[in-house]
């Protein structure tokens, strides 16, 4: 019997007759333009109407020409435009009755009575209030004669769905708000290059980043660059920490390094909830080591500059989300706010997440620290503990000692993150009691017997490093197996972790047939992904992908700006990827592209032409410049030349072309905070397991694994870091093209063409569920797509 078709398409959904109001309150978040452009093009896309209100609340209560009707053009160019182009006032007005009244009043003069409010929890609070009030509100208007009976009657519910646009990431609910990414890009930029001058003089730093009331960047971007001290609000230090950390700075200086990095919230704490201040800080390190120690604080740098690629996919995947869960609303539906969890968007209640983040605060005022850590949730508390694990060395008598001897070696092309996983992999192993050997140049390497043991200091500042330090090859290791075999006796190797992409995938599966014939390979084998292409199957995610994206979005950006100021103008831009249109399709979400052509969607020259004519038809109104994505094999014979040739011809006398081919720039550079903290953590977890699965294997004296469950894959799905056999991903794979047979970003696909303003079909069967928010989230959950 067949399976019912439970499937939900945006397209039966209509927005006709509604009308919705976008605004942006509090403080700005670089990603806040992005949300408002995907709420207007969304709206407008399903027959709303949809009214900017500049000035955030200031404007809702002042009405008149700061709320004007949003056209599909008035969003053009800005998607990479950092603050809020409509603009954003803390408004003193609105938490007035009589500032309500005006603002309710307003409204209703317009037909509005859905809101998509952009803002921290302060914001959202307020917006909740005023939905509260609604009814009230109206019946003053009747009785004052501002309105009639029927005005509100027909507009009797107020509908209000929020947006997190926050650049300190303290909203409970959501792993990610809009803008953090973007500050931690800010930050880790100051970082990379305050390190070269630090070097230089053998001096010490104290950087002051945002927070008052959360650590999260301070937390993560000490992750992201290796500090070696961090103070955040959320776990104020021990006291005597003063002590500690002048012991640990001099160690540091010891060991031949040359400077020191000291990274402070400014909320941050001691024990009796006292400020702990960058200056008091430089002035414990100067009166104790006498080291030339200096402070640069951040500031409203961290606010500034163009949003990354991941801030403008997560803001446009929100807009949309808000958008889909204001159509679908009823008079009883909750305030909620769209947030995400893991790699998925959600709906949580908006009162709910304001809540738990009171109690955050609350608990930290009540100096109940470790309960402030875990109400943060999941993602919080495994950067800290990730982070005390990474930094604080502890001494050779506290170590365990396993006997047991791992190797860490790289596969494939490089990808930027690649030495921040090596770096944590050793630092956790050394922590676990293991001996840690390092593999040059991959399984080629390994064959000729390059194995060398790593310490701790020997992987120190490898986080920021971009490419592969220990060096990797494609070689796949069949060919050389016997002699592999023979190093791993040699050097008594007991557990391999392979970082690469899918070569190592190969590799992995390849070692694991070797095992009927070598007992070398009985062992535990884990692989984590890491390739710009994020081709790899069983994870959602790879290491250097991130990176990748953002050299994507950084060219397309300074592209596009190129044409400004001229004729019309069409950019075709062929990005890398092999099959895997990943690149090219989120690259394309992230940079506004009109479109992205992949092998996973096949085209023909109708479609080519299709595009063609839909260029023409844009290039009519006040936009000037489009943007094709075409990955490198999308089709062998409609080529980056050929498209090229083909709007050259088609749009002569509207539009000009010009072709760029992007190629390895997209692989080289430093890592993106998030690829940096994505590798560190998730080589902390496969080092853990790796551990686990050694002590489950050690009988009579030696390690002996040859079960399935231990050679195993460690990926992101969704919202949960898991291991899988990577027996049971061969038939998830297509190893002709190198691609995972399905492949979780194609959904992304019709926002990209909705938001370009093609017709097209969108399956919503993942949305439209409110949830509530879980203070322990699933328990593999910790490490998810939050940084």
């Amino acid at each position: 019997m067949a399976q019912p078709d439970n499937k939900k398409f945006f397209e039966n959904l209509t927005g006709a007759g509604k009308s919705i109001a976008v605004l942006t309150s509090g403080g700005d978040a670089q990603g806040m333009n992005a949300a408002v452009r995907a709420v207007v093009r969304m709206g407008i896309y399903v027959g709303a109407k949809v009214y900017f209100v500049h000035e955030g609340y200031q404007g809702m209560v002042d009405g008149g020409d700061n709320i004007k009707e949003a056209k599909w053009e008035s969003v053009s160019s800005m998607l990479q435009v950092g603050g809020t182009v409509i603009g954003s006032a803390r408004c003193k007005d609105f938490r007035t009755h009589e500032g309500r009244l005006k603002a309710a009043h307003n409204l209703v003069k317009r037909g509005i009575t859905n809101l998509c409010v952009i803002g921290g929890d302060g914001s959202l609070t307020g917006a909740n209030l005023f939905r509260e009030e609604w009814s009230g509100l109206l019946a003053e208007l009747v009785q004052q004669d501002l309105i009639d009976e029927e005005a509100a009657q027909k507009y009797s519910a107020l509908h209000i769905v929020g947006m997190v646009g926050s650049i300190d990431n303290d909203f409970c609910g959501t792993d990610m708000t809009i803008g953090t990414d973007s500050a931690l890009h800010r930050i880790i930029e100051v970082v990379d290059a305050i390190m070269t001058t630090a070097q230089s003089h053998q001096r010490t730093f104290v950087l002051e980043v945002m927070g008052r009331h959360c650590g999260y960047l301070a937390l993560v971007s000490a992750l992201a660059c290796g500090a070696d001290w961090v103070l955040i609000p959320e776990m104020p230090p021990e006291d005597g920490w003063e002590e500690k950390m002048c012991q640990k700075l001099s160690a540091k200086r010891a060991g031949m390094k040359r400077l020191n990095i000291i990274i402070v919230a400014e909320g941050a704490i001691d024990r009796n909830n006292q400020p702990i201040t960058s200056e008091h800080v430089k002035n414990l390190v100067v009166q104790c080591l006498g080291f030339d120690t200096r402070v640069t604080i951040l500031g409203h740098v961290q606010r500034g500059g163009t949003p990354s690629a991941f801030d403008r996919i997560l803001a446009s995947r929100m807009g949309v989300e808000a958008v889909l869960a204001l159509l679908e609303t009823t008079a009883n539906t909750p305030a909620c706010v769209v947030s995400l969890c893991g790699n998925q968007s959600v709906r949580l209640p908006l009162m709910e997440c304001v809540q738990m983040t009171q109690q955050v605060q609350k608990a930290m005022d009540e100096k109940k620290f470790e309960e402030a850590v875990r109400l943060r949730g999941r993602s919080f508390e495994n950067n800290l503990r990730t982070y005390k694990l990474l930094a604080h060395r502890k001494p050779e008598s506290e170590l365990p000692h396993s006997n047991y001897n791992v190797a860490v070696l790289n596969v494939g092309a490089p990808a930027a993150g690649m030495n921040a996983a090596v770096r944590s992999a050793v630092r956790v192993g050394i922590s676990e009691g293991h001996k840690m050997f390092a593999v040059s140049d991959g399984f080629e390497g390994f064959y000729k017997g390059q194995i060398k043991e790593v310490k701790w200091a020997d992987v120190g500042g490898w986080t920021g490093q971009g490419g592969s330090l220990l060096g990797t090859k494609r070689t796949l290791p069949a060919k050389y197996i016997e002699k592999i075999a023979e190093q791993m006796r040699k050097y008594n190797i007991n557990a391999l972790l392979v970082i690469g992409g899918f070569e190592a995938l190969e590799c992995l599966l390849q070692l694991n047939e070797a095992r009927s014939h070598y007992e070398e390979f009985c062992i535990p084998l884990c692989m984590l992904p890491a390739t710009i292409s994020n081709n790899v199957p069983g994870t959602d995610l790879s290491i250097g992908a991130d990176t990748a994206l953002n050299a994507i979005v950084e060219t397309c950006d300074r592209i596009k700006q190129s044409a400004s100021g001229t004729k019309h103008r069409v950019f075709i831009i062929e990005t890398m990827g092999g099959y895997c249109g990943y690149l090219a399709s989120v690259g394309g979400l992230a940079a506004g592209a009109d479109a992205a052509y992949i092998y996973e969607e096949p085209f023909d020259i109708r479609d080519l032409q299709s595009n063609v004519e839909h260029l023409t038809e844009k290039m009519k109104t006040s936009i000037q410049r489009g943007l094709i994505l075409r990955n490198e094999n999308s089709n062998e014979n409609y080529t980056t030349d050929f498209i090229y040739q083909l709007y050259s011809e088609e749009g002569r006398g509207v539009f000009d072309c010009r072709k760029n081919v992007l190629g390895h720039m997209q692989q080289g550079g430093a890592p993106s905070p998030f690829d940096r903290n994505f590798g560190t953590k998730i080589a902390a977890k496969a080092m853990q397991w790796i551990t686990k699965k050694l002590n489950e294997s050690y009988r009579q004296g030696r390690v002996f694994a040859n079960t399935e469950d231990s050679a195993c894959l460690l990926g992101m799905r969704r919202r949960a870091m898991v291991f899988q056999p990577v027996v049971q991903l061969k038939d998830e794979t297509d190893f002709v093209h190198r691609i995972p047979k399905e492949q979780w970003w194609l959904k992304l696909r019709p926002l990209m063409k909705i938001l370009a303003k093609y017709k097209t079909s969108y399956d919503v069967s993942d949305s439209g569920q409110l949830e509530h928010v879980a203070l322990n989230r699933p328990r593999e959950s910790e490490a998810t797509a939050a940084i």
